[in-house]
């Protein structure tokens, strides 16, 4: 007689490895600093979170905060310093190497948003709309796919 095993149960974790940057623009004039924190999910390129403010490490943190529930295992970035601050070594990878896929991104944020290009005489006045503009970006060609689709 040959015996039938069922599996009872089955636990999987699920953790996501992230790539994370900032990329930096202006509203009014270029000594009124904006900087768009994110992370995107390395395998996917889909954005998990982001965040507008300054480029301090309390801006970091929030963007950390958006970030609390979701089962991130590893985090690569560049070595700007709030990285180091706050997050943890063991799960930290510092380098180039390892986050051209976001870099990639940021280039398609300047490319696609006038507002963000360096040169430009298209700028924000305001940092609600500016704050929207990459928001709605965000939600209308990266969050759900991870990659830019014209919607037309």
């Amino acid at each position: 007689m040959v015996e039938h095993h069922q599996l009872k149960k089955l636990e999987i974790d699920i953790y996501y490895t992230a790539e994370m940057d900032e990329f930096w623009s202006f509203v009014r004039n270029k000594s009124n600093q904006r900087w768009t924190w994110y992370a995107i999910d390395k395998v996917s390129g889909i954005i998990l979170a982001w965040h507008n403010g300054g480029r301090t490490d309390a801006d970091f943190r929030q963007l950390l905060k958006y970030l609390k529930k979701i089962p991130i295992d590893s985090y690569y970035s560049d070595d700007w310093g709030a990285y180091t601050r706050n997050l943890s070594e063991n799960n930290h990878y510092i380098g180039k190497e390892k986050t051209w896929k976001i870099e990639r991104k940021n280039l398609n944020f300047r490319i696609h948003l006038k507002r963000l290009n360096r040169k430009t005489i298209c700028y924000s006045k305001s940092e609600v709309v500016h704050d929207n503009v990459i928001g709605m970006y965000i939600e209308r060609y990266y969050f759900k796919t991870g990659l830019f689709r014209n919607a037309a």
